[in-house]
C-alpha cells in the first residue's frame, strides 16, 4: 500500500463532497462540502496544498448497467479540470450507489433528508475514497483510471 493522504471527491450539481485518507491510507474521513462553480477547483487545489495530499480520487457516476450518463461527463470534465489545475495524480472511480449509500447511512443514524443534504455530499466521498483505499489495499495496485490533463482518461 502506498503512503500519503489522498483526498477522496464526489462531484454532484449544486455541492462537491471532499474527504482525505489517514497518511497510510487506511480511513477516509469527511473534510468539507464546496460549493460548485466559481472558485470549487481553486479551493480543492487549496485543500490538496493544506492537507499534504499526494493524490485526488473522483467519483465517477456510471448507469447500473456500467453507461456513460450526463453525471458521468459532468464527473469526467471536472476530473480534468482538477488534473489541468493539480500537480497531483487525479483517478476516476466507479462511485455507482455511493450517494444511495451516504443516504442510507446517515438516515440509519437518525439524520433526515433535508437537513444533511450537505453531509451527504461528504459521506458518499468518503464511501468513494474508502472503497478506493480497499481495493488498492486488497489489490496492490491503485484503482480507478488516471486522468490525464492533456488528453483526458488512460488506462
Amino acid at each position: 500500500m502506498r503512503s500519503g493522504v489522498r483526498l477522496g471527491v464526489d462531484v454532484g450539481t449544486v455541492r462537491i463532497g471532499v474527504s482525505r485518507s489517514d497518511l497510510h491510507g487506511m480511513l477516509a474521513t469527511p473534510v468539507e462540502t464546496v460549493p460548485r462553480g466559481t472558485g470549487d477547483v481553486a479551493r480543492i487545489a487549496a485543500l490538496v496544498a493544506e492537507l499534504g495530499a499526494t493524490e485526488v480520487i473522483v467519483g465517477l457516476p456510471l448507469a447500473l448497467s456500467g453507461r456513460s450518463t450526463a453525471s458521468t461527463e459532468d464527473a469526467s470534465t471536472f476530473a480534468t479540470r482538477l488534473a489541468t489545475a493539480l500537480d497531483v495524480v487525479v483517478r476516476l472511480v466507479d462511485e455507482r450507489l455511493s450517494t444511495v449509500s451516504a443516504q442510507a447511512a446517515l438516515r440509519t443514524s437518525g439524520r433526515s433528508s433535508k437537513k444533511s443534504r450537505p453531509v451527504i455530499d461528504q459521506v458518499a466521498a468518503v464511501i468513494i475514497l474508502q472503497h478506493a483505499l480497499d481495493f488498492e489495499r486488497s489489490r496492490d495496485i491503485p484503482a480507478g483510471i488516471v486522468v490525464d490533463p492533456d488528453e483526458g482518461l488512460e488506462s
